[in-house]
This record gives C-alpha cells, structure tokens and sequence, in this order.
C-alpha cells in the first residue's frame, strides 16, 4: 500500500492547480489604447464676465489672490481689493476689514468679500496663508459679520 499511495506534495498541488486553472480567467486585461488622442477643445477656464457662475467666480477670485499673496504673502486689503477690480470685480460689490487693530497692530488676518448674485465669494489672508469659500448672502444682504473698512478709494 505504500508504494500505491502519490508523494503527499502531489495531492496539495493538485488542488491548488485546480483552483488557479479558473481564477486565472477572471484577472481583468488593460483597457485598450485609442489609437488617436483626442483634441482639447478648451483653451483652460471660462472667461470670466459678470454672467459667469458661482463656481467660475470663485475660480477666478481664487486664481487673482493666490498671484496676489504669491507677491506679497501678506497683502493688505487695498492691495486685495485693488487686484480684484483690476481682474473685473465690481468694487461696489466688496468688503474688507481693517490691516490693523483698534490698537494700530497688523492684524492676524485680512478678510474681504465679493457679492456674487446671492452667493459671496470670501477670501482670507494670514499667516497661514490664503484660504477662501463660498457662502450665501446674509441676511443683512452682506458677505462679512462684523466691522469692515469703507472702500473708499
């Protein structure tokens, strides 16, 4: 009987042969390559114009404060709001606290606001850097809680 019986390795690989034979059927082949590449037909974002969305708005209010802070990690508000009516911003439509304190320190942060139909786009520079969001208009049909500076030049 011992000489009747196959090696015992034999028998494990057997069955690991049968479990692998139809795995091997369910790996996934790559995708296939096109053989042509297609065409950009975008030349990069919207243009931005008064029409434009939300979305676009703040890509674009995004796009002129981060060239802003990159020349000037902290720039003040008129610096901001300067940037923001030269990219096409409506100046009527902002907001911007003060760079100081009540007691002539630099402030921590700068924060400023473009009303954008009944959203606003609001952006902050400070020590962290710049960061912004959209949010809805308040109720008081502003962008900022609190004190802000007259944007008066």
């Amino acid at each position: 009987m011992h000489g009747s019986r196959p090696p015992r390795g034999l028998g494990l690989a057997a069955i690991l042969l049968a479990v692998a034979v139809p795995l091997a059927g369910c790996t996934s082949s790559p995708e296939p390559t096109p053989t042509t590449q297609p065409t950009a037909t975008s030349t990069g974002a919207p243009a931005f114009s008064s029409e434009s969305t939300t979305a676009e708005a703040l890509a674009h209010f995004d796009e002129v404060n981060a060239a802003t802070v990159a020349a000037n990690a902290r720039p003040g508000g008129r610096a901001v709001v300067d940037a923001l009516v030269a990219a096409g911003f409506d100046k009527s439509s902002m907001q911007v606290t003060a760079d100081t304190t009540s007691i002539g320190r630099d402030a921590d942060s700068v924060q400023f606001s473009v009303l954008w139909g009944q959203d606003c786009l609001i952006g902050q520079v400070s020590g962290a850097g710049y960061t912004s969001q959209t949010a809805p208009v308040l109720g008081t049909g502003a962008c900022l809680v609190g004190s802000t500076r007259a944007i008066d030049w």
